[in-house]
């Protein structure tokens, strides 16, 4: 009997964990999500736009646990979103941008955010690399005038 009851504690354990991670790497998705959206506003050269997908990634940025991504990470993300969503001028979000994705990478390597691969690119016009989720450039730092600068650097599962 207490063989089973240990079983069933240690079942019932495994399961909550699992459910906790699911819950974790889903908030921190949703916050991908937003810098996709971000990045794809940038790309299409529209500053308002964009300020507006810099505030749903501070909005999201606001209810992780602090228990899943650190409050120093998570002040630094939201910094760089509350930048972009202030700055009225695309060049200057996009110079925010840089370093917003540079902290994005790092954080996409210690959580799963997609099923699908995660795109890291790099344009060399800029210095600059991004996260997509799709292997076709599409340059957040320079929209219409070069979109397909750049290339993958790396693929992130």
């Amino acid at each position: 009997m207490k063989k089973y009851i240990i079983t069933v504690a240690l079942s019932l354990f495994s399961i909550i964990s699992l459910s906790a991670q699911s819950k974790k790497d889903a908030q921190v998705s949703k916050l991908y999500q937003n810098y996709i959206t971000m990045k794809s506003a940038l790309a299409s050269d529209d500053a308002d736009k964009t300020s507006k997908a810099a505030a749903e990634f501070i909005k999201t940025a606001s209810v992780i646990d602090y228990k899943q991504v650190s409050e120093g990470n998570l002040n630094i993300l939201r910094k760089d979103a509350t930048a972009i969503s202030e700055a009225r001028n695309i060049s200057t979000q996009r110079e925010t941008f840089l370093n917003l994705s540079d902290n994005m990478i790092a954080l996409t390597k210690e959580f799963k955010l997609s099923e699908n691969p995660i795109y890291v690119q790099y344009c060399p016009m800029a210095d600059g690399s991004w996260l997509s989720d799709e292997k076709k450039i599409i340059n957040p730092y320079y929209g219409s005038s070069m979109l397909s600068c750049g290339s993958v650097k790396s693929e992130i599962k």
